[in-house]
């Protein structure tokens, strides 16, 4: 599919593809303040917190564009590509999208909920890392086999089933401004939806006519495959996360990336390993970069979001951001 809308965007001239990416900028902003508000709605209706509804069902759904380009690109015999976007997702997610949104708004933090989703979130990373190890594998290589990423599937159901769990023993968050919504339960999933539609569909769409249009422009092409590839993937968690920040729900970005940060774990890289034989190779450059700082940045969050104020804020969000934009500028130097 993204080889199809590559191709088809290419023809365009350089005036269009403006109007293009003008489109689909809008229609991304309009998808993710859909999203989140049925989410928040939801929240309402079914009395769970903003937080679980982000770290579960949001977080689900814009992660499919990673686990879409991880489970290609493994088919495809390019298992560092997989991994490598997987990871790379990561530390978007974490250093990005949480810097930026603590830059811009309040990121406030439910102790409970945070010690509950923040573990298996840091669990999940130290997991991924060690099954990464070479000695783990034959012959010294770090490979995650066929059988782990079932076990990743395995654990991902597991995960589902206890956030649901414990979602029924937590005290509901107020959404003040959507919680007069009085459409039936199914229309607000069918709108819940296609505001997921809209976000994943119009990042597919952006990032190759940003691209195009970078490299029109004479912007290298190396410098393009370092951060617009990682940047695309994450760009539904990204917008999701700004607006529910504007609209005062912050909780509801914090648990879409805790969630996020999971299910690249459990989700993309299980289903990425599980659908190859010969498992997923780790590259041996992923123990100079990739793998520490997805480490780094996932213990800095956990501290962060251990505070005694119960809020990320603007000085971590720097430090996170900081860090994201190191690990871009050395992928950039080490290529």
């Amino acid at each position: 599919m993204e080889t199809i809308i590559q191709n088809y965007l290419s023809s365009f001239s350089s005036v269009l593809l403006f109007i293009v990416i003008a489109a689909t900028l809008f229609t991304l902003s309009k998808g993710a303040d859909i999203l989140v508000d049925q989410a928040c709605s939801l929240s309402v209706y079914w009395g769970i917190p903003k937080i679980i509804i982000g770290a579960t069902i949001v977080s689900l759904g814009t992660t499919l564009p990673e686990a879409t380009v991880s489970v290609l690109a493994a088919i495809n015999g390019k298992p560092d590509l997989a991994l490598g976007n997987a990871i790379g997702s990561i530390i978007a997610d974490t250093g990005l999208i949480i810097g930026i949104s603590a830059l811009i708004g309040r990121l406030p933090v439910d102790p409970i909920i945070i010690n509950r989703q923040g573990k298996i979130q840091f669990l999940s990373g130290l997991l991924l890392a060690i099954v990464c190890l070479p000695f783990l594998s034959k012959n010294n290589i770090g490979n995650i086999s066929q059988w782990v990423g079932w076990i990743f599937i395995l654990l991902l159901v597991i995960y589902i089933f206890i956030s649901i769990k414990w979602a029924k023993n937590t005290e509901v968050s107020d959404c003040d401004d959507i919680a007069e919504e009085k459409s039936p339960i199914v229309i607000q999933l069918l709108k819940m939806v296609l505001g997921l539609f809209l976000v994943v569909a119009s990042s597919k769409i952006l990032i190759p006519a940003v691209s195009i249009t970078a490299t029109r422009v004479g912007i290298p092409q190396s410098i393009i495959a370092a951060t617009l590839v990682a940047f695309g993937t994450s760009l539904p968690e990204l917008v999701t996360a700004i607006t529910a920040v504007r609209k005062g729900h912050g909780e509801l970005a914090v648990g879409n990336i805790v969630g996020a940060d999971i299910l690249n774990v459990l989700f993309v890289i299980g289903s990425a390993a599980s659908v190859t034989k010969g498992g997923l190779l780790v590259p041996t450059s992923f123990y100079k970069l990739q793998i520490p700082t997805m480490l780094i940045i996932l213990f800095a969050f956990r501290m962060f979001s251990k505070n005694t104020n119960d809020t990320i804020n603007k000085k971590e969000g720097l430090f996170l951001f900081t860090i994201y934009v190191i690990y871009i500028l050395l992928n950039y130097l080490w290529v």
